[in-house]
């Protein structure tokens, strides 16, 4: 039987035992079908055979003991200690948390890249290796993400020989704002770096299939926090003093619209609110109140004028009530806007790793994704994984029940592997 040894997500196989194996969270399964095998090039192929279980139980090691943004300490010794293993010198980010790591030599460089952080979200799957940790889980994937990562470092350790150098970026902090990709950028990470490649988790696309796009396949997301103030008073007498709710409906509805009147629609600008705090007493106009919510769009020229404009209708929505206002718009990730070569790169080696068949096109995201920072640096292309199994309810990212058919991270090996090679060629 194949089991963990002493050291978390580390394979060590006993001879003459069947082809199952248990992982430190006590689940026993068989390695999943690698839906690319054969295609090469050998070397991956041989990997990919003998190491299959063991991809599978990184995975679900990570997945049960998931770990906040910038808390990522075991994931990253984790991570650390299997590239260590096969003779590679990763280098933790000065955080305490991530990493960079590069495989191969010479002048040119690609960077593959992964997030490493969980959601404060509790898990409500029932998978035998469910988070461990109270009020938090991998509902976004990132679980994967790392593991493929691992998979296509110690795939590409074990070629022969390779066309140039990979750089393996495990970032940490991907779900807060402004992101660790920062932190990467500020650490050199990707100093060299011709382009840079990432995947995430798609539920919409059913495993075997990987979604590009040429241009903006996420949007910026900013957060926007207006705090108004009044006198208050009494609501027999909102002629003498300034109504602060009815100045927040003014805003709650009048930005939304002027925002639509003032932004090139083509831009898929959007802001919407998610919390309203104001008074406790119906019959009091209370002196203060909160107004929070999300600014999005997909076009980074746009997302850099957003702040000011914000601003002027801000102050032209609430003048004439006489309501005093504070806002703090906090500018989060700009969107990723997908290099053209790049992109035809990234094609060129799905295909390889899974034929025709596999390529599938993707829309537009609303959501934000810190991966575009990297793409203020250096080109690159961010695709979609497929992780449905086609079968079974879609089970969205996000939410407590979220899963993931695991053939997806074979897949994403070959994926990424063969997207470094193209880049390389």
């Amino acid at each position: 039987m194949t089991v963990l040894d002493s050291r978390p997500g580390r394979i060590s196989p006993a001879e003459g035992e069947p082809n199952v194996l248990v992982t430190d969270t006590g689940v026993s399964m068989s390695p999943v079908e690698d839906l690319g095998e054969g295609r090469g090039p050998a070397w991956l192929d041989d990997w990919l055979k003998a190491n299959a279980g063991d991809v599978i139980a990184w995975r679900r090691h990570i997945h049960a003991n998931p770990e906040l943004s910038r808390k990522e300490f075991n994931t990253t010794e984790l991570v650390a200690g299997l590239l260590r293993s096969v003779g590679l010198k990763p280098r933790i980010l000065p955080g305490g948390t991530g990493l960079i790591c590069d495989v191969g030599s010479g002048p040119r460089c690609v960077a593959l890249r992964a997030d490493m952080d969980a959601l404060p979200l509790s898990e409500n799957t029932g998978l035998e290796f469910s988070s461990t940790v109270d009020g938090v889980s991998h509902a976004c994937g990132h679980d994967a993400h790392t593991t493929v990562l691992i998979g296509a470092a110690l795939a590409l350790a074990a070629a022969t020989e390779l066309p140039g150098r990979v750089r393996l970026i495990f970032q940490p902090a991907e779900e807060v704002m402004p992101g660790g990709a920062l932190d990467v950028v500020a650490a050199g990470g990707v100093d060299g770096v011709e382009r840079i490649f990432g995947l995430h988790c798609d539920p919409r696309l059913q495993v075997g299939r990987v979604g590009t796009r040429i241009g903006a396949i996420t949007s910026a997301s900013d957060l926007l926090e207006l705090r108004l103030t009044s006198p208050g008073g009494h609501t027999s007498r909102p002629h003498l003093t300034a109504d602060l709710v009815h100045a927040l409906g003014t805003v709650i509805t009048g930005l939304p619209t002027m925002l639509s009147r003032r932004v090139d629609p083509r831009s898929a600008t959007v802001l919407v609110w998610g919390a309203v705090h104001a008074g406790q007493a119906p019959n009091a106009v209370p002196q203060d109140g909160v107004l929070s919510g999300t600014l999005r769009t997909g076009d980074r020229d746009i997302w850099a004028e957003l702040e000011p404009l914000v601003k002027d209708l801000v102050t032209g929505l609430l003048l004439p009530t006489g309501v005093g206002f504070d806002l703090h718009h906090r500018r989060g990730v700009p969107p990723v806007v997908n290099d053209r070569e790049s992109t035809m790169l990234l094609r060129a080696g799905i295909e390889a790793a899974l034929g025709d068949d596999a390529l599938a096109g993707t829309e537009q995201s609303s959501g934000g994704e810190d991966f575009g920072w990297y793409l203020e640096h250096v080109p690159g292309s961010f695709a979609r994984l497929g992780v449905w199994n086609g079968v079974e309810k879609q089970r969205d990212l996000h939410q407590p029940t979220f899963d993931l058919d695991e053939r997806a991270l074979l897949v994403g090996v070959r994926v990424m592997v063969h997207a470094a090679l193209a880049a390389l060629a």
